[in-house]
């Protein structure tokens, strides 16, 4: 090791005492500096990996490319360390010794409900990557990764949350509200309560009203980089928000066949 991190982390099999074992490999880059969070100093991500090769190659690139970094090997104490710590974001393995990935997501969310979670696992299924998402996840990334990509997701989810802190104000549509500072969306004085993801594309509807936007755009823009191709992932949202905006009211999310989505007013 000369001192430079890894951007790549990938696997070969060897036989060695006569098992089979997975033996991470490794390629070198040059570092960029981290983007920081709004309160000025380096962007904290906790690293939730029961494996330590790994775990120690990620801490190594974050590191090295400015970011603090904690990690833990078990649900329980990275529930614990969330606490502690305040990261900025969490890059979270599906699966753990002593609980399931989505159930730390849940027990996370339930200190802070916007905190922003990237998964990262082994499971490289459709299924398992819907599974993740539909569960809370605001990202999923699949071993073996690119580190400078998963830095990169990690950056913009961070950049993406302080987006959200930094923007005051109030966006009203209708009997439809969204207090930009305080985090809150209300309809008709009832209280929805949305995921990170899920406030960042009803803020984006909002300040687009009456204006139809293409799945390319919803990428672009909650996403930041296109989810390899996989424009379902908007669709998936969509249905999120129309779940919890317009279950027994009148629907205020309008697909525009072949075009994209609309926002409006209900009609009375």
């Amino acid at each position: 090791m000369t001192g430079r991190p890894v951007t790549s982390i990938g696997a070969h099999r060897e036989i060695k005492d006569g098992d089979l074992t997975m033996v991470p490999m490794t390629t070198m880059h040059r570092p960029r500096p981290a983007q920081a969070p709004s309160d000025g100093g380096a962007p904290r991500v906790l690293v939730v990996d029961d494996e330590p090769s790994i775990g120690e190659l990620l801490s190594l690139a974050l590191r090295y490319e400015g970011w603090d970094v904690c990690t833990a090997a078990t649900g329980t104490a990275a529930v614990e360390l969330a606490r502690t710590f305040g990261p900025d974001v969490v890059l979270l393995d599906r699966m753990l010794p002593d609980r399931d990935g989505v159930e730390v997501l849940r027990l996370l969310r339930a200190d802070r409900p916007v905190l922003p979670v990237m998964f990262v696992t082994a499971r490289d299924g459709e299924h398992e990557r819907i599974a993740g998402l539909t569960a809370g996840g605001d990202d999923y990334v699949t071993k073996p990764f690119s580190l400078e990509e998963v830095t990169a997701r990690l950056g913009r989810l961070v950049r993406r949350t302080s987006r959200m802190t930094d923007d005051a104000g109030r966006l009203v549509v209708g009997d439809l509200t969204l207090d930009e500072d305080r985090h809150q969306v209300t309809r008709s004085g009832e209280d929805i309560h949305l995921s990170a993801t899920e406030f960042e594309l009803l803020r984006h509807l909002m300040r687009n009203p009456g204006r139809v936007l293409s799945r390319d755009e919803i990428l672009d823009w909650v996403w930041q980089y296109d989810f390899g191709g996989n424009e379902s992932i908007v669709e998936l949202y969509i249905s999120y928000l129309r779940r919890k905006l317009d279950a027994g009211r009148a629907p205020m999310i309008h697909t525009v066949r072949g075009a994209g989505y609309v926002l409006e007013p209900a009609s009375a």
